[in-house]
């Protein structure tokens, strides 16, 4: 295994591996080093914007949890779940862009759990922007209870700044890639 891949959870491994496979770049040693890099580089950010923003990681968000929260999968997707509202929530998901097999983005105004969210399992919708996620890899919810509009809006800017971050990062795959061609 290369430096990257063994700073990598052992239950995530299979996935980067995957992903490589249908992330359009030669199913090579190099490659799958380069999306564990990725990877890496997506959690910390992804946990550095945690602190940033006042939140905790748990390990589930009960489906009747009232509060929302960010999500980041096995694959380095981030899927925003709003809070409760009538029965429904907001719901972003931000694949990792790599892959071919999945959308960019895509958000449903009315959004459905079919379950409890929970760490290590992948994250299904009733009714929803995508039918399943990855695995879970981390939640985080907000520190202090907030009025639903006020998290609504914190975790749509949580999610458009650490979209345009993983983005920037997944440019670093393409250039490098385009760069050995």
């Amino acid at each position: 295994m290369g430096v990257h891949l063994d700073q990598i959870p052992e239950e995530v491994r299979d996935h980067i591996e995957q992903i490589t496979a249908t992330s359009g770049l030669p199913n090579t040693e190099d490659s799958v080093e380069r999306i564990a890099e990725v990877w890496l580089e997506k959690k910390r950010i992804f946990e550095q914007k945690l602190d940033e923003l006042n939140m905790d990681e748990v390990d589930d968000l009960a489906r009747e949890d009232e509060r929302g929260a960010l999500l980041l999968t096995y694959s380095g997707s981030l899927l925003s779940i709003g809070p409760l509202a009538e029965g429904r929530r907001r719901v972003e998901y931000a694949s990792i862009g790599l892959r071919q097999d999945v959308p960019d983005t895509a958000t449903h105004e009315h959004s459905e759990l079919a379950g409890d969210v929970i760490v290590d399992d992948p994250v299904a919708f009733n009714v929803g922007p995508i039918q399943k996620s990855s695995p879970i890899f981390k939640i985080a919810v907000h520190r202090e209870a907030l009025e639903p509009a006020e998290e609504e809006q914190r975790l749509t800017e949580a999610t458009q700044a650490i979209t345009e971050e993983f983005v920037e990062v997944n440019k670093t795959v393409v250039m490098t890639t385009e760069d050995t061609r």
